[in-house]
């Protein structure tokens, strides 16, 4: 493997130019420029391999190349490429709801498809606010959620996610829902336990819906397992059992964000391991496409959306929203998903994977915290251990790592949020197809980053 330099990564071109610009130039160094991509490794084009540890986006979770997913979008294109299923219905979608609403289960029949992730979270959100509207509830307009917390990047999920900066920026153009603070297991809001942080979290709810008036508030949402906002947190089992007691109390709807969660922790939803806590509407996305189309879902409930539809119906869509190829090709993903064992290959070597990381930790003292469930992991950094301290915003410890670990063949994901008052991390998801030789593979080319990392530190002397 060839050290990568430091420093700026590209030119400005005068035309074009990789999506990237557009991004803070201070989080763009040493981007390698991706040529080709075969299992769960990337190639960039002086020909260093990269195993991907964070599956592009969290997304990826067949790998690279699957044919078996290509052939099925190619197939549909050539026999039907587009339709718009407010004018027409197709196979596809038929399909690809039905597979989503079996491996879904009792209560989430039905699927209303979109293009991502911060489109179906506004999607899952609009369907109770008209169902609301429609039985008579006009005034429940409120959503409650949590700090830190993210559920997408248009302007109405910008106001639902929990980054304690965004409003500087969008306060005047987006509508910000109420939040409370977020049940880290890492660092619990009011200190103590885990369980304690949950406690609190879970009063917290019941005092805002109190506040706003609880027939103003439409919807409580969380994501069951973190992602790079909370760093893979796993709340404490209470919380959930808590936060349905309240909500059910209020009648609040209570929606899970599974746009990352979904696949990645041993079964297809991570509301399958919740008990106490039956969500009332499920919104998933990365894992459906995997990477090779765009897609996002909203799981309801049957009785809701028949309902709805004898009334006023839900009547909102984008245009390639359930577009044929993007259904056929999200059909085959499922169908690898499943017929290859990967929901349970997330919990074996997750599980391998986690045992290794936890012991990677007792040997740097800049790992704080190991956590997460199934392909679901992240590590979170810390200049002191005992005081749980993190590293400043100017050395952006996971950034740092990002770049050293290209150096040694891993390819990891950094965006430091809240601007770091929560802590700063990185996931760990890789495709779901990784084998145990591979998740050695990853620990130690992970492992020579942070050594190197750390013996940074201590020569700045930022190390106690």
């Amino acid at each position: 493997m060839k050290a990568l330099a430091q420093g700026p990564a590209l030119t400005r071109p005068l035309l074009g130019g990789p999506q990237d610009l557009f991004n803070s130039s201070r989080n763009t160094v040493g981007l390698p420029t991706i040529v080709r991509g075969e299992d769960i490794y990337i190639f960039d084009e002086r020909g260093n391999r990269y195993l991907d540890a964070i599956s592009g986006a969290m997304t990826a979770q067949l790998g690279q190349g699957n044919k078996r997913v290509l052939d099925a979008m190619h197939a549909q294109g050539m026999q039907h490429s587009f339709s718009y299923v407010r004018t027409t219905r197709h196979l596809p979608n038929m399909a690809l709801t039905e597979k989503i609403a079996r491996l879904a289960g009792p209560g989430l029949e039905r699927v209303h498809l979109s293009s991502g992730g911060s489109e179906a979270i506004e999607m899952g959100v609009k369907f109770l606010r008209q169902y609301a509207f429609a039985t008579g509830q006009k005034t429940r307009t409120k959503v409650i959620s949590l700090t830190p917390s993210y559920h997408g990047g248009t302007l109405a999920t910008i106001g639902w996610t929990g980054d304690e900066d965004s409003a500087a920026v969008w306060g005047d153009m987006a509508h910000f829902s109420t939040k409370i603070p977020a049940p880290l297991s890492y660092r619990p809001p009011g200190g103590g336990s885990s369980r304690d942080g949950a406690l609190f979290s879970a009063e917290k709810i019941e005092s805002a819906i109190r506040d706003l008036g609880a027939e103003n508030v439409l919807a409580f949402i969380v994501e069951p397992v973190g992602g790079q906002s909370t760093g893979a947190n796993v709340p404490d089992p209470d919380f959930f059992r808590l936060v349905r007691q309240v909500c059910d109390k209020y009648g609040v709807y209570v929606v899970f964000d599974e746009v990352l969660s979904a696949c990645r922790v041993g079964t297809f939803l991570a509301a399958h391991q919740i008990e106490g806590c039956k969500p009332d509407v499920v919104v998933t996305a990365k894992g459906l496409g995997a990477g090779y189309t765009p897609m996002g879902a909203v799981l309801a409930p049957a009785k809701m959306v028949d309902h709805l539809a004898d009334l006023t119906g839900f009547n909102l869509s984008h245009t390639y929203g359930a577009n044929p190829i993007s259904c056929a090709g999200a059909c085959a993903v499922l169908d690898e998903t499943v017929e290859r064992g990967l929901l349970g290959n997330a919990l074996q070597v997750g599980a391998y994977l986690r045992e290794r990381l936890e012991a990677m930790k007792m040997r740097w003292p800049v790992v704080g915290d190991v956590r997460g469930k199934g392909l679901l992991l992240a590590i979170e950094y810390v200049r002191n251990r005992e005081t749980k301290e993190p590293f400043s915003a100017q050395i952006f410890a996971s950034d740092r790592i990002r770049q050293i670990g290209l150096q040694h063949g891993v390819m990891l994901y950094s965006r430091r949020q809240n601007s770091g008052r929560y802590g700063e991390w990185s996931l760990i998801a890789p495709p779901l197809i990784i084998n145990q030789a591979q998740a050695d593979e990853l620990v130690d080319a992970l492992d020579k980053s942070i050594m190197q990392f750390t013996n940074e530190m201590t020569r700045a002397g930022e190390l106690q």
